[in-house]
Parts: C-alpha cells; sequence; structure tokens
C-alpha cells in the first residue's frame, strides 16, 4: 500500500510519527512535507498529497495540521478527493464505510498522539460498504461548481 501524507507546521510531529507507524507496518510513504516546525502554509501541502491519491501514485491520503479542519477543506478541492477530517476512531471508519473516502485528516491540537494512530489504523483497515453508498459516492463524484 501506498500512502501520501502531508502537514504544516502545527501537524509536523504528529506527520513523523504517523509516517513511522506506516513504514513500520510495510507502507510506502510518499512525504510531500512540510519538513519543519517552521511556519507553512497547509494548503500547499493537503494539495500536493491529494494529487498523489488523484494520480493514482497513492492509494489513500494522511493529512495533519492544527486542527485537522484546513487541511482536507484544501485536500477537497481535487477533482476526486473525499478528505475526512475525523476526530474518532469511529469517524474513521465510517469514512470509509460509507463515504469511500480516500483521505483522511486529522488535527494535531485536538486528538492525542494514540489517537491520532488509531484512527489512522483504522481509516487504512476499513473497506467501503458499496450497496446504497456507491450510488452516493457517484452523485458527489458528478458535482461540478454548485451554486
Amino acid at each position: 500500500m501506498t500512502i501520501s501524507i502531508g502537514s504544516d507546521h502545527a501537524g509536523f510531529m504528529y506527520k513523523e510519527a504517523i509516517k513511522q507507524m506506516l513504514v513500520d507496518s510495510g507502507a510506502v510513504v510518499l512525504d510531500v512535507g512540510t519538513y519543519s516546525v517552521d511556519s507553512a502554509d497547509y494548503p500547499d501541502y493537503g494539495v500536493a498529497a491529494a494529487h498523489l491519491v488523484r494520480d493514482g501514485r497513492a492509494d489513500y491520503g494522511v493529512l495533519i495540521c492544527g486542527s485537522g479542519i484546513g487541511i482536507s477543506i484544501a485536500a477537497n478541492k481535487v477533482r476526486g478527493i473525499r478528505a475526512a477530517n475525523c476526530t474518532t476512531v469511529e469517524m474513521a471508519q465510517l469514512a470509509r464505510m460509507h463515504n469511500d473516502a480516500n483521505m483522511v485528516a486529522v488535527g494535531q491540537r485536538i486528538v492525542s498522539p494514540e489517537l491520532a494512530l488509531d484512527i489512522i489504523r483504522m481509516f487504512l483497515a476499513t473497506d467501503f460498504e458499496g450497496g446504497r453508498h456507491a450510488a452516493r459516492i457517484a452523485k458527489i463524484d458528478t458535482l461540478g461548481d454548485v451554486e
């Protein structure tokens, strides 16, 4: 499994821990940055990680910023990306099962380090249920600019 990962400065410490957990589990990790705690703009890293998923170079993506909100919003601007900002393990499970999310975001200021790892593990271990959910995902995929 290949995972893209990106964070801003506010998510850097968790990014490093999550990256290590993923590598230890046998995943190939494509780290798009940031590479320090120096101030950085989350949209740059959210979009870069999303492009890897969109283009098929990564199976899934992991995003981290202070809250998980901004970086997931940026990633969701990339057509075909369904990034879910998760604060519980159940949210990560449902994001995969019902929404076929292909990226997960966590907030370093919001969840504990242990919970962040558990959220990522659940997200990657859960399959999309399909069925009635597939039609809803197809509907989302057809949306362009909605006014």
